[in-house]
């Protein structure tokens, strides 16, 4: 396992985290069994939100945390753990947002779950218009003067305004931010129209999250194969993702299946492993939901593509800006 410095942190992460943005695990113990995968195989990176939960349930909110506190006793110091804040968590008025009030709040409320005394990166989930950006960050970096925060980063921004938010850091002499947590994948490369220009000048870390577009590059679905127990078939939105896989993003797929079986290798273990190609890319998030799914994805960080197969799948892919980055489902949840 190759492990790098996350971003501009000095802090060594493994090239692909474990996503605890659970979808489908029937019961708690089939997300600890994908937790303890990723653990055995060597990743020490797990991506983690207030609002994540090993079911599809708002109900469960808060649950990976749980689960993953749990999982980690006695080995908490051999993982990076991070954590997110500014979903909506309920349907009071503080329940959501990036305010000091609710960032101070919602990091008690992790740390508690996590059974943990720090988090090694707390990100913005989001932007916030309705606060200040002196407040948000004034608030986080309070958090990691009080030791309850290592580092701090930011989620669904574009280039301008991580760019804005390191502006903001400086004038607050606080400590900025060391990455930035957006989609990327085969389906949806907009991140290098601005942002990897803004990290290769910067040298901000990237997390690309839904490196397999929400599961379309798994290999698993066609428009006449979609499993009525998947994440795809039960959304309301499964036409519209059966008319995406008769487009480009089928042409696409066919390429990473003739490149997979050159490398005896799966669909989705080449689709990460084209995003990991990216040197803008730090880390690759594994949204895997069960273990056999995590030990598969491992497989990626062993393919390295010839520069010949990389051409072939960033021409198939070209211009392509799919949005498929998990928001498409938040109305069904």
């Amino acid at each position: 396992m190759d492990y790098v410095n996350f971003g501009t942190g000095g802090v060594k992460v493994s090239r692909m985290a474990l996503g605890l943005g659970f979808r489908g695990q029937p019961d708690a113990k089939a997300g600890e069994r994908a937790i303890l995968a990723a653990l055995d195989g060597g990743l020490n990176l797990i991506d983690c939100a207030n609002v994540y939960g090993y079911m599809d349930d708002r109900a469960n909110i808060g649950s990976s945390e749980k689960l993953l506190g749990q999982v980690l006793k006695g080995r908490r110091d051999d993982v990076v753990i991070t954590s997110k804040v500014r979903s909506s968590i309920g349907d009071g008025p503080n329940d959501e947002g990036s305010s000091r009030y609710h960032i101070m709040r919602e990091v008690e409320r992790s740390l508690n779950r996590l059974q943990t005394d720090r988090i090694d990166v707390y990100l913005l989930h989001h932007t916030d218009e309705t606060v200040s950006q002196e407040e948000q960050f004034r608030a986080l970096d309070d958090l990691t003067r009080q030791g309850k925060v290592r580092y701090v980063g930011v989620c669904n921004h574009q280039a301008w305004e991580v760019a804005n938010a390191l502006h903001v850091q400086s004038q607050l002499n606080a400590q900025p931010l060391i990455t930035v947590q957006n989609p990327y994948s085969l389906l949806n490369r907009e991140l290098e129209d601005e942002m990897f220009p803004f990290v290769r000048s910067n040298g901000v870390g990237v997390m690309a999250y839904s490196p397999l577009a929400v599961g379309l590059l798994s290999g698993a679905y066609t428009p006449e194969t979609m499993p009525d127990d998947s994440l795809l078939w039960g959304s309301r939105r499964r036409g519209i993702f059966s008319e995406v896989l008769r487009g480009r993003a089928a042409d696409v797929l066919a390429k990473v299946r003739e490149i997979a079986d050159e490398h005896g290798a799966t669909i989705a273990q080449v689709a990460q492993a084209w995003v990991l190609s990216h040197p803008e890319i730090t880390v690759a998030i594994s949204g895997a939901d069960a273990a056999e799914q995590v030990q598969e994805n491992l497989g990626a960080l062993e393919i390295e593509l010839s520069k010949e197969q990389r051409r072939t799948l960033d021409e198939a892919s070209r211009g392509l800006r799919m949005v498929l980055d998990g928001s498409d489902f938040e109305d069904d949840r």
